[in-house]
């Protein structure tokens, strides 16, 4: 009955002003002559809520969202065996005819730099390079089920395998005496456990719907931390491509050690590893040079990996560099496929840090650049079905001995240059690897080590070239460029796995900075419109009188409350005396419309549009200003609340005496022509039929 008769006279007094309006001159402006104020029609939340229908939703209680989601049919059992499964939605309807050469020409591309890759990377986890054949087996074949994009290349990432190394390098011998090869089995036994614990954690996070989990990692945190992996990455080459022996540090400025060893035993260089470096670096740029010249003329770019691994070892034959100038090879690789044995996790304690840093590392770049794929060729990639992807990838690989995976940039853009049309080029690269490890892994035990150094450091030219970030961020955003050096800082002075944790901690704090740098803007009304714009910005945003009209930019919670609303009642205490209503107090009857007596002479209108969430400590700081102004004789009105700022007043700890001096409005406008239709007597003249902005 109540909504009733709000309806109906919200609906009279819309009708009476649209036909006066109607009846009115209107200038060549489009606004009608002579309207005063109090006749424009301003509605509240609740007017607007009658008027626009809206409807009561129930939160459901927490037994009936189980209900809800336990509840089985065959058209929800097939949806979700088909969002766990991709590979049944799409392989099934798979075109031999229009699929198949993209995908064999993509597969074969990306399984001939999965080799070197994997190899190289396994170098960086310090473990054997069959371990990086490994992961560039199992992991795939995974994906391929289970996987929703069809560009990304799963396998060996060099970040993650820098992060893991940064682990394996802490394992210490208990004996001096122990052969190096019982210095092998402990690093992949510490790696195989990390990798393991990675999917463990990914699987858990999948499970918590934690898909938007790698939002937290910031761009400029991850910039800044992959520069710094990098810069730590080429440091470790350093003894592989000079043959100077140095120890793997840990603990602060490990990078710094290694380097310092590198200077030291300068004179213990070996020239033939030397050589090695310096004619496979020349090869090498001069290989990548050509195929960035020739690109638009070469249909697949040139494997320059490929050719130097297999010209590296070739020679490594002929001229016995390891008998004659004690040069490092990459040694006994064993052919087959080794068991699945499920790890011991006997030392999770100690990795669970590492681990959740791979984890949420790992999945931010697959995440991140799955989209950026999807977006270019017009698809849909589920986050969280390839964060359950990622998990289920390394776990499983912990079993077969595989170190952690995510997606490679360099080897996905090569699987997008060449036409790949779905993730059954992913199988076929899977299927070469296996042919190596079966068949030809053997071939390569006389590689030279300072082969793999020179391909890691070469293809890290593209984590280099992030320094041209200080630059954009220098003139976009300096508190990102903060964020970004920090981060690199970070990195590099506590090693991989605390640093990330320091730059996505500082990163955080720089958010919350950005909240309490934030202050309350007066606006102004600009004339011939109702828009409503800082007055500090615009020369023709005007006070409207007796009006005191604050905006707020950022969310309002327990760490800025107490400083915005100070920040409000100095505001309006001054507003107050500067900007009167020119109202007389005594003049109660020419208000009886409105219902109440003349006691407040001011208004405060708090525009919270842009607030996107205030908490309980702030919801509570705004009823006590309200008081506090109601009783100087300021009149509070609230005007844009997003949704949940309205449901909270409804529910959170709302006092009737507190929303007594309070009126919601769906705009600043609203609420300025309310308050100016209570008053005794027109103080300007307001246009109501200005576009809205």
């Amino acid at each position: 009955m109540f909504l009733d008769v709000i309806h109906s006279n919200v609906a009279d007094t819309w009708g009476e002003k649209r036909n006066t309006l109607q009846m009115d001159s209107v200038d060549q402006s489009g606004f009608p002559h002579n309207r005063p104020p109090y006749q424009a029609v301003a509605v509240d939340e609740a007017q607007l809520d009658v008027l626009g229908q809206r409807l009561e939703q129930r939160p459901l209680s927490f037994l009936e969202r189980v209900k809800t989601q336990c509840c089985c049919s065959g058209a929800r059992l097939k949806s979700l065996l088909l969002g766990l499964f991709p590979v049944l939605s799409w392989l099934p309807r798979y075109s031999i005819r229009e699929n198949a050469v993209g995908d064999l020409v993509s597969g074969i591309s990306v399984g001939i730099i999965q080799l070197p890759q994997g190899m190289a990377n396994a170098m960086l986890v310090g473990v054997p390079p069959v371990f990086g054949l490994y992961s560039s087996l199992y992991p795939l074949i995974v994906y391929f089920i289970f996987g929703t994009s069809r560009h990304l290349s799963i396998g060996t990432f060099a970040i993650l395998a820098i992060m893991i190394g940064s682990v394996t390098a802490k394992v210490e011998l208990l004996d001096n005496a122990v052969e190096q090869i019982d210095v092998e089995a402990a690093k992949v036994n510490v790696a195989v456990q990390l990798t393991f614990l990675c999917g463990l954690i990914q699987l858990l996070m999948y499970l918590l719907r934690g898909g938007g989990v790698g939002r937290w990692l910031s761009d400029p945190v991850i910039r800044g931390y992959t520069t710094a992996a990098g810069l730590h990455v080429m440091v470790l080459q350093l003894p592989l491509m000079t043959g100077i022996p140095a120890q793997r540090h840990t603990g602060l400025l490990p990078s710094v050690w290694t380097l310092n060893d590198v200077l030291h035993g300068v004179t213990s260089a070996v020239p033939g590893a030397l050589s090695v470096s310096s004619v496979s670096m020349v090869i090498l740029i001069g290989g990548k040079i050509l195929n960035e010249r020739f690109k638009n003329k070469l249909p697949v770019a040139i494997p320059w990996e490929l050719i130097l691994i297999v010209m590296g070892t070739i020679l490594s034959v002929q001229m016995d560099l390891v008998g004659q100038h004690k040069v490092q090879v990459v040694g006994h690789i064993p052919s087959g496929l080794s068991p699945p044995v499920l790890p011991s996790l006997s030392q999770a304690r100690e990795l669970f840090l590492p681990a959740l840093s791979v984890a949420l590392v790992g999945f931010s770049f697959l995440s991140a650049l799955g989209s950026v794929f999807a977006n270019k060729h017009g698809y849909h990639v589920d986050s969280s079905q390839d964060l359950l992807a990622l998990g289920l990838c390394n776990t499983v690989g912990g079993m077969f001995q595989c170190f952690a995976v995510s997606c490679s940039f360099s080897r996905s853009m090569v699987q997008e240059s060449t036409s790949v049309k779905s993730q059954m080029a992913g199988l076929l690269s899977a299927l070469m690897m296996l042919t190596i490890l079966l068949k030809i892994g053997q071939l390569f035990e006389q590689l030279p080590k300072a082969v793999l150094a020179v391909i890691i450091v070469v293809n890290l030219q593209g984590l280099m070239a992030q320094f041209k970030d200080l630059c954009l961020l220098w003139k976009c955003d300096r508190l990102d460029l903060v964020v970004w050096v920090a981060s690199l800082i970070s990195t590099l002075v506590f090693n991989l796995d605390l640093g990330l944790a320091v730059a996505v901690i500082f990163s955080l704090l720089t958010l919350i900075y950005r909240t309490q740098r934030s202050s309350t803007v007066v606006l102004g009304r600009i004339p011939g419109t109702d828009c409503y714009r800082d007055v500090l910005l615009y020369t023709k945003a005007k006070p409207v009188a007796g009006v005191t009209i604050l905006s707020y930019p950022s969310p309002i919670y327990f760490a800025n409350s107490q400083l915005v609303f100070t920040q409000i009642r100095q505001t309006v205490s001054r507003d107050h005396k500067k900007n009167p209503a020119g109202v007389h107090t005594s003049s109660s009857s020419s208000s009886s419309s409105s219902g109440h007596t003349w006691r407040h002479t001011h208004c405060m209108v708090l525009d919270l549009s842009s607030v996107t969430f205030m908490d309980s400590v702030a919801m509570l700081a705004l009823f006590k200003v309200a008081e506090d102004l109601d009783v100087q004789g300021v009149r509070v009105f609230l005007a844009g609340c997003p949704e949940r700022i309205l449901s909270q007043l409804q529910t959170q700890g709302c006092k009737a005496d507190s929303l007594s001096t309070l009126c919601l409005f769906p705009s600043v406008h609203h609420a300025v022509l309310r308050w100016l239709s209570t008053l005794p007597r027109p103080l300007e003249e307001i246009k109501p039929d200005a576009t809205e902005c």
